[in-house]
């Protein structure tokens, strides 16, 4: 019979929450383990986030330098060294992989390498170069995360499509990558290779990009794309995929048409990484798109047993999945806190950026709550003017009520390092006036904040 060995706390999957939980703890005394099928430090930092905005800093780069003649340098169209492109990104993962490697050894966790499944109720067997291991712990935590979901169109499959994880590792610029799919991963990916040099055509099955933002801020976005020679196909379906990603390839739309380019990266949602791991010997139960159900303190139905990250269906970011290590923890010490009433911000890393946090003013009129909007145009901040940056806007929601605000969103120049500040407002509790008042910094893209909030007044809903 294999020997089981037991832990203080037992952690399947090493991802933010997970790795910063097991960490925690092994510090606090006790004995950790961690059972990670090899991406040492989770998916953030070896093909989802990190790498990503490697990639998008090569992008920018270039981008840049084609445009240097107008800032008095000498630039032009140069080609593009995607070898470098794919070595720089790969060196970046190594850096923050070593980085991991070596906090894990300093926290005093066992981090066991290999793929888990359940066994028994609370046993998980490891298969391992060293041959398989049975593990349990007095709590286990499972941080299993997800996977790039590959629609059931005819002929996708077989056609070898790129996700956005084998198209960071490209050494070769594709010719022409279509994209499939609007969202976060899709926008950043599109305009990534069109600025390293490829034609891009963008499909996407609904009406309009970031389907979830306002109108008015979705059509900004798809005016930014097409600005920089993006093909754009909204409302589109794809009825079949012919041919081989890396050759020729073509989506053949349902009204027959062909769209026909040289790669075809897939970026249409996510898929948890919860089958055939045993989860239903376990006694955990999922939801009807396969992610584990939890409550509000990342409880699974099965006794002793907690979900992490989006794999628990939070938001999918790694800055959330953060914030769940916060809420385990809180359950170790007898605290209280939980995953309800976060104030959660998302930032879209295409150029210039976009970010928002509460409300949308379409989700606000959902709501039924009275507000008010405020608007401005990045092109009047000064400091767009002297970074060439004046495209985009901002946007504010606030109470009709109060001066308490409700949302912000931005696409313009530094809108993740803007949004911070409003975000430090909200939690706060301040109202809309002490940012149309502060004394901030000239010239910098967050004064912008005293011109938007000053506008608040203007317009009623």
């Amino acid at each position: 019979m294999t020997e089981i060995d037991a832990y203080d706390i037992l952690v399947l999957g090493g991802g933010k929450a997970g790795k910063t939980l097991a960490m925690d703890q092994a510090k606090a005394g006790k004995r950790v383990a961690v059972i990670e099928a090899g991406m040492i430090g989770g998916s953030c930092i070896n093909i989802a986030c990190i790498p990503t905005k490697a990639l998008v800093r090569s992008a920018e780069v270039a981008e840049t330098v084609r445009h240097a003649g107008s800032f008095g340098a000498k630039g032009g169209d140069v080609p593009v060294n995607m070898h470098r492109v794919a070595a720089r990104t790969a060196e970046v993962v190594a850096d923050m992989v070593d980085f991991n490697r070596r906090a894990f050894a300093a926290s005093g966790f066992e981090l066991v390498i290999g793929w888990g499944r359940f066994v028994a109720a609370r046993v998980i067997e490891v298969q391992s170069a060293g041959g398989p291991r049975r593990l349990t712990g007095e709590r286990i935590y499972l941080n299993l995360g997800t996977r790039a979901a590959i629609p059931p169109v005819a002929g996708l499959r077989d056609a070898g499509p790129l996700t956005h994880v084998e198209a960071l590792k490209l050494d070769v610029l594709p010719a022409h990558l279509i994209v499939v799919g609007g969202g976060y991963v899709g926008l950043e990916m599109a305009q990534a290779f069109r600025r390293l040099g490829s034609a891009v055509t963008l499909i996407e099955r609904g009406p309009r990009l970031a389907a979830r933002e306002d109108d008015d801020v979705a059509a900004a976005i798809q005016d930014l794309f097409v600005a920089d020679g993006i093909e754009v196909a909204m409302g589109e379906e794809i009825a079949s995929v012919e041919g081989r990603s890396g050759d020729h390839i073509a989506a053949v739309l349902a009204d027959g048409r062909r769209l026909s380019g040289s790669h075809l990266l897939v970026a249409a949602g996510r898929e948890p990484m919860t089958r055939d791991i045993g989860l239903e010997i376990a006694g955990v139960d999922l939801d009807e798109r396969g992610f584990i159900k939890a409550d509000e303190r990342l409880r699974t139905s099965a006794p002793g047993v907690w979900a992490l990250g989006e794999v628990a269906g939070s938001p999918m970011f790694t800055h959330v999945s953060l914030d769940d290590y916060r809420v385990a923890k809180s359950g170790i010490t007898g605290g209280d806190r939980t995953t309800k009433g976060r104030l959660i911000p998302s930032c879209l890393f295409i150029d210039p950026e976009f970010a928002r946090i509460g409300l949308s003013e379409r989700e606000a009129e959902r709501s039924g709550q009275a507000y008010r909007v405020a608007r401005l145009p990045v092109d009047v901040i000064p400091r767009a003017r002297t970074l060439s940056k004046r495209v985009g806007l901002m946007k504010a929601v606030i109470a009709a009520d109060s001066d308490k605000i409700l949302g912000f969103t931005m696409l313009g120049a530094q809108a993740g390092e803007v949004l911070a500040v409003v975000q430090m407002a909200m939690l706060g509790g301040l109202p809309y006036t002490a940012l149309r008042d502060g004394i901030l910094a000239h010239p910098t893209m967050a004064e912008g904040l005293n011109m938007l909030f000053g506008s608040a007044l203007s317009a009623h809903r």
